[in-house]
């Protein structure tokens, strides 16, 4: 990297700052592990370093960090996928959030498709047009993983924890 494309340290940390909470949720959601979710959320921030994008604004930021950070968890995934290991600590680790009720179990019992835009719908607050974007589909195969997810979301749900 050379001079001209590095960020001052001041506004890296307030990128991380600003951002590494939604990200980290976004990355755990996906993944389901905290500590594959830090090292993708850590990959991004590598990323972000390295390219030093320049943003027409906020929001666009936020979006690109969005973008990397979950092509970073499908490549973990491809990586599990490949390399098969169990995994069981996940579950204890989310049941010791304070916001636990049973969703979040669910929700991570969910193929990474409807996770992935039902977090940034519902945790996130994007729109259907820009999670379209994020994720390369259609507004309507969105708004179709949206309702299959959320259906599937209530049957798990239903069926482990009520």
């Amino acid at each position: 990297m050379n001079d001209s494309s590095a960020r001052p340290a001041d506004a890296i940390e307030t990128v991380i700052r600003t951002y590494g909470n939604a990200l980290y949720r976004l990355c755990f959601v996906i993944l389901g592990s905290e500590s594959d979710a830090e090292d993708a959320v850590q990959e991004t921030f590598i990323r972000y370093l390295q390219k030093a994008p320049q943003f027409e604004n906020p929001d666009h930021e936020k979006a690109w960090l969005i973008t990397v950070a979950t092509n970073q968890c499908r490549d973990i995934l491809r990586f599990r996928k490949r390399h098969p290991q169990i995994d069981s600590e996940y579950l204890q680790e989310a049941s010791a959030c304070s916001f636990d009720s049973g969703i979040l179990e669910a929700l991570m019992t969910l193929p990474e498709k409807f996770r992935l835009v039902l977090a940034l719908y519902y945790v996130e607050e994007y729109r259907i047009d820009e999670i379209a974007q994020m994720v390369g589909k259609t507004p309507s195969a969105v708004k179709m993983r949206l309702r299959k997810g959320r259906k599937l979301l209530e049957e798990v749900y239903r069926k482990e924890y009520l």
